[in-house]
């Protein structure tokens, strides 16, 4: 039996770290080790140096800094996004993280000792306890490494994980799980081999222990060890330099790039995006190098797990997109010009991204939600898009639509004097906020002005307010497009001067707040309208503004989404509902543009439980929300498709809630998310099973049902019209 050093206080216990290494054979670790590290050093600083040839970032991503590496050490250190919807995966790479770390941080323990400290001093510090918690930890932690990537072996090759292939999967992906995984193994080896050659070993070096007992086992004695085990460490050293020398050039750069990508994140991407200069001959995408370096970081941090592919609604629905596959698409055609390939077209049928790629991008913001290093695919997406924008490569209904927008100031080309008719079958008037003071400035959208059905969602919001005796107003014919989705296919200008008209209405009005009804609009008067700079077009005669530098870039101007006004009416008890109006059986579908983008998730949940409706969760809910389809320009777009995202989504709440079939109503709180589920609902056959409404609707009627008649007289909170008992 192999004897054992009691783990005790004031123990020498130690090894001797060269082990069988000759003299030479150190001078030759050494001189390879110096190789490696300068191999890796140089690589590590011309991919950076790379990124310089990138474009200038619309955003700082280096200001407060010291933050922001904290930040991204705890994001990195806790695997909160490897977690998010798979924990197998989460605990798979926390394992080989820590275990990565640990034996990191080890190595470089066992350095300072060797080749600083004792040179130094003439002394070790790696002996007794601290040597035996040395040798505790690496062996418990060194297993966690190795298990990990044993799962991530078995999900790649045994059962074949959809998401872990694809397009670009190549040797890079086995190098860096297998390269890992035989580092362990033979560190582990190592251990073995010594103790069973030295016939020493400590209690602590369980792991190691095990292993020597195991090759005792199959027969092997002290003086086979002994022999073995020089060879035996030649393979793992030069294993782990290839390793390490290989950082720089393949797949284990991502360990650099993913956490610099952490670092230099905003945290608002997807929901603001990069304006561009008011110089008209700015480029976008005609190039690799009008991509930023940010952009180029991007790409360089990407793991290839496929985790962006497995929400992305567009690639379920069979649509031609894999954010993944476009994100290394460029990688790809950027690596193959700097080794003097041939220019492409960026963006063209048949070019490094085919056209139909980015018309089939919803703008959903799943692919970045679900991403584990931070990659703002939305970011480049839009230079994609504004690229196909600039060279005419748009359909017919898009080009419509923006000249609807550049004619009517509306997206669907009608009279601007119709926006306030959908007030006419009101019995009360709905305030004109250019005419008087109003808390709520309230932006009623284009949907609920001219879609006759969402006219009726518009009503009932209006009912609501008059109920709350709320002071809101609207601005009737003066009100234009908010220019959110145009911008995210590309039209920059347009979205620019849609922007600056509507700000300068605001600019007209005196109100405290701005409320929305469309959660598209609330994210861009948030979001982006703050971060426009309109002085710098004030000398573009197409842009007839009169504001100049900011609007609201101190947040004065608070702005809501409906949901979160009425919710505070709720709170308040202005609108006298007891819970129990209501008892239909139904789920809420979290629109992108209010979740994913602005994170709320609570008030429509809330405002449905306020009418007594019993609430079901989809499986895929708050910030896992599946897209209605709508976004990105697919409201405009007739798209080929296996299963329409909104007929999917539709199939979803019927089958695969707690409450299945007995789902009555589908909930709803955009107008977007309105007109696309009510196609979905005729197109996917679910017209007998199950009704389209919006929650301020389900409020209206629980209103009704508590007996309160809304009109231009009604009372609100506790004097409104009660219940008849």
């Amino acid at each position: 039996m192999l004897p054992a050093l009691p783990l005790q206080a004031g123990s020498e216990a130690t090894r001797e770290t060269f082990w069988l290494i000759g003299p030479v054979q150190k001078v030759v670790f050494y001189f390879l080790a110096t190789l490696t590290i300068l191999v890796t050093a140089i690589g590590i600083y011309q991919r950076f140096a790379r990124y310089a040839d990138g474009t200038d970032d619309w955003f700082d991503r280096l200001d407060d800094l010291p933050n922001r590496v904290v930040s991204a050490a705890k994001v990195v250190a806790s695997n909160e996004k490897q977690f998010n919807r798979d924990l197998v995966g989460g605990l798979m790479h926390a394992f080989i993280l820590w275990g990565f770390l640990t034996l990191l941080i080890a190595t470089t323990i066992l350095f300072i000792d060797m080749d600083i400290y004792r040179i130094a001093t003439g002394d070790s510090f790696w002996v007794g306890d601290f040597y035996l918690s040395y040798q505790l930890v690496t062996d418990a932690l060194g297993l966690l490494f190795i298990i990990g990537l044993g799962v991530a072996l078995w999900r790649r090759y045994v059962t074949r994980n959809d998401r872990l292939w694809g397009k670009h999967t190549n040797w890079e992906d086995a190098f860096l799980v297998w390269s890992l995984f035989l580092i362990g193994i033979g560190g582990f080896l190592l251990e073995g081999l010594r103790i069973l050659g030295t016939g020493t070993g400590e209690s602590v070096s369980f792991a190691g222990t095990a292993v020597a007992l195991g090759l005792g086992g199959i027969g092997m004695d002290a003086s086979m060890a002994q022999a073995v085990y020089p060879l035996a460490w030649w393979s793992h050293t030069l294993l782990a330099f290839v390793f390490i020398a290989s950082i720089p050039y393949a797949k284990p750069f991502h360990m650099v790039s993913s956490f610099a990508n952490i670092v230099a994140r905003d945290e608002k991407a997807g929901a603001r995006l990069p304006g561009v200069p008011s110089d008209l001959d700015a480029t976008n995408a005609e190039s690799i190098d009008d991509f930023s370096w940010k952009e180029m970081l991007d790409q360089d941090a990407c793991t290839k797990c496929g985790r962006c592919s497995s929400v992305c609604p567009a690639n379920a629905s069979g649509r031609p997109l894999d954010p993944r596959d476009v994100i290394l698409d460029l990688k790809e055609y950027r690596e193959s010009l700097d080794a003097g390939g041939e220019t492409k077209d960026i963006i063209a049928d048949g070019g490094v991204i085919d056209t139909k790629t980015m018309e089939s991008c919803m703008a959903c913001m799943a692919c970045m939600d679900a991403c584990p290093v931070e990659i703002e695919h939305l970011k480049s997406f839009t230079r994609l898009n504004r690229q196909l924008a600039d060279q005419g490569d748009i359909r017919p209904t898009i080009q419509d639509v923006f000249q609807n927008v550049m004619s009517k100031g509306n997206t669907f080309g009608d009279s601007p004097s119709d926006r306030g008719t959908w007030t006419e079958e009101l019995d009360f008037e709905v305030a004109d906020a250019r005419e008087e003071s109003v808390d709520y400035l309230w932006y009623v959208g284009d949907y609920p002005s001219y879609d006759e059905r969402n006219k009726k969602v518009a009503r009932s919001l209006a009912k609501i307010f008059e109920h709350a005796d709320v002071d809101v107003g609207i601005l009737y014919e003066d009100e234009v497009y908010d220019g959110n989705d145009i911008r995210r296919i590309g039209e920059e200008f347009l979205f620019v001067e849609q922007a600056g008209t509507l700000v300068d209405t605001f600019e007209e009005c005196d109100y405290e707040k701005i409320v929305c009804t469309d959660p598209h609009s609330y994210n861009t008067f948030k979001n982006e309208y703050p971060e426009v700079d309109f002085e710098e077009f004030a000398d573009d005669p197409m842009m007839e503004f009169a504001i100049e530098g900011y609007w609201n870039a101190d947040g004065d101007v608070e702005v809501y989404h409906w949901t979160q006004a009425v919710e505070e009416l709720v709170d308040d008890g202005a609108l006298g509902l007891s819970g129990t109006e209501l008892d239909y059986t139904v789920t809420y579908h979290d629109p992108c543009h209010l979740g994913r983008f602005n994170d709320e998730y609570e008030a429509p949940r809330e405002l449905v439980s306020a009418t007594g409706c019993d609430l079901h969760e989809m499986p895929r809910n708050r910030e896992n929300s599946f897209c209605c389809g709508g976004g990105g320009g697919g409201l405009w777009m007739d798209i080929e498709e296996e299963t329409k995202p909104s007929e999917e989504r539709l199939r979803e709440a019927l089958e695969d809630t707690d409450a299945g079939s007995a789902i009555e109503k589908f909930v709803v709180a955009c107008p977007m998310c309105m007109t696309m589920y009510e196609d979905g609902r005729k197109t996917g056959g679910f017209e007998e099973n199950i009704e389209i409404v919006d929650i301020a609707e389900l409020i209206v009627e629980a209103l009704e049902a508590n007996g309160a008649t809304i009109s231009a007289t009604a009372e609100s909170g506790s004097d409104a019209a009660p219940a008849d008992d």
